[in-house]
């Protein structure tokens, strides 16, 4: 028996063997636009269309946060915006370098990380201050603006005076009195001393006659208060009760030819 022809072989013309059969090959083609039906390619579209729509939102999203990432890093966390300038507004007693001083906020820091109301308390504690206000002007200005105590007597103490105001505290030594402004003797002077409550009582109660001839208010104890007059003239208050009374009794006798006024009770006055 002859073999039968090779596999894979195909016989040639002349019985033998021939050339291997061509193996096939892919060819991926892309289809003509207009192969694909015109409602799929709509379909499509919308589809595209639909994805950008829901993408959008997250992409603004994403972009402000980023922007505002940005100017929140800008804002606090570099000297950009830094303080660079301290501005006192209102200040006569204390100088603007005292202010600065206690309000110790450090150069170049970050305008918005200062802590106003933090500021003001620190400026609040100096005697001089009766209030302080803390504000924000951009890019790097911090401007604070103090109320200040006014004066309404001064204290002999040592060697000077100190100055208090309505309610007796203590923030200002002077070597004299100053002009004009009416003396409380007390031995103790400040908010919390009722000598010095009482001395300011009784001085709020004078009448502008009264007020003009006053030298001083002698607190010697609480039911003991004298006006000291010009021309060493007194008026023995007693206590700081019926202050109205009293400053009004006092003004209509003030003719008197009188050394002492006594008007401790006012509806019997007597004279010295």
């Amino acid at each position: 028996m002859s073999p039968g022809p090779a596999r894979g072989r195909t016989p040639g013309p002349d019985g033998g063997a021939g050339r291997r059969s061509p193996s096939r090959r892919w060819q991926l083609v892309r289809a003509n636009a207009d192969a694909v039906p015109p409602s799929t390619r709509r379909f499509m579209a919308r589809a595209r269309q639909r994805r950008m729509r829901a993408a959008l939102p997250w992409a603004v999203a994403a972009a402000v946060l980023a922007v505002a990432g940005l100017v929140a890093w800008t804002v606090l966390g570099t000297g950009l915006f830094g303080v660079r300038e301290v501005r006192v507004v209102g200040a006569r007693l204390v100088t603007p370098v005292q202010i600065r001083d206690a309000a110790a906020v450090p150069d170049n820091e970050p305008l918005a990380r200062v802590d106003l109301d933090a500021t003001a308390r620190k400026v609040g504690t100096l005697p001089p201050v009766a209030s302080a206000t803390v504000e924000r002007q951009w890019p790097d200005t911090l401007v604070i603006r103090v109320r200040e105590r006014t004066a309404v007597a001064a204290v002999p103490q040592g060697d000077g005076f100190v100055v208090v105001d309505g309610s007796g505290v203590v923030f200002q030594r002077l070597d004299r009195a100053p002009d004009g402004l009416p003396q409380v003797r007390v031995a103790r002077p400040g908010p919390d001393d009722p000598g010095t409550r009482a001395g300011l009582a009784v001085l709020a109660a004078l009448g502008e006659k009264l007020r003009a001839e006053l030298v001083a208010v002698d607190v010697a104890g609480l039911a003991r208060i004298t006006l000291l007059l010009r021309g060493e003239r007194q008026v023995f208050w007693g206590d700081a009760s019926r202050g109205t009374d009293k400053s009004t009794v006092a003004t209509s006798l003030l003719n008197r030819k009188a050394d002492r006024i006594d008007v401790s009770a006012p509806d019997v006055v007597t004279f010295e």
